[in-house]
């Protein structure tokens, strides 16, 4: 049975699970939630997805939600294909994987989420203005943990060491997003910007940067 993915197709957390089912060539069905009509928000998606949050998978009868859950789901279920080592196994390895996970969740995707819902999502969803006063805050506090980054990354070639692992791709679906709101400051760290110009050329987010679409044949 063909993994079936649940999201909007142009959902960021959905992008992020996408991305992994992209580097292990995981054919999947993308069953897309109307995110405007409410869809998530409906009974038969709570069922899935008691928070009414996007995304959920439904594999063969096994259905999970969280993104990053997803995503270490089907890199750990398809260790032997597609791109080796997103969840490395040797156990200092596996630690440093799950503290750059962390880092990532803790330091990066509070700011920056919260960023791009102030300036892109604010007015459309809710025809309200942004706060700019707020908005330059969390990037002022953005900036201070991609400082962390750039002395980081100035040592090693991705987070984890110098294979790229999950915990690198995770960061790409928001901070892909900050331009678009007046923020450049992965550009302004070179250590920083060289990386996420790495992890965003590879095949896996060019597929699905755009819109999530199905890439089962069945």
């Amino acid at each position: 049975m063909v993994l079936k993915l649940y999201t909007y197709f142009n959902s960021i957390n959905g992008k992020r699970a996408a991305i992994t089912l992209h580097e292990k060539n995981v054919p999947f069905e993308l069953h897309n939630i109307d995110l405007f009509a409410g869809e998530h928000k409906a009974p038969a998606f709570l069922e899935k997805q008691p928070f009414g949050l996007m995304p959920y998978i439904d594999d063969d009868g096994f259905i999970l939600y969280e993104s990053r859950a997803i995503s270490l789901y089907i890199a750990t279920k398809y260790a032997d294909q597609g791109t080796q080592g997103l969840v490395p196994t040797e156990p200092k390895a596996n630690a440093l994987f799950h503290q750059a996970v962390y880092s990532e969740i803790t330091n990066i995707e509070d700011p920056a989420n919260k960023a791009v819902v102030e300036k892109l999502f604010k007015k459309a969803l809710a025809g309200l203005d942004p706060d700019e006063e707020y908005y330059q805050k969390l990037i002022t506090n953005l900036d201070s943990k991609l400082d962390v980054y750039e002395k980081i990354l100035s040592k090693q070639k991705y987070l984890v060491g110098n294979e790229v692992t999950l915990a690198d791709l995770h960061h790409i679906p928001y901070i892909s997003l900050l331009p678009v709101t007046g923020c450049h400051s992965v550009d302004l760290r070179p250590n920083v910007a060289r990386w996420f110009k790495d992890i965003t050329s590879r095949k896996s987010w060019q597929a699905v940067k755009d819109g999530i679409k199905s890439t089962s044949t069945y």
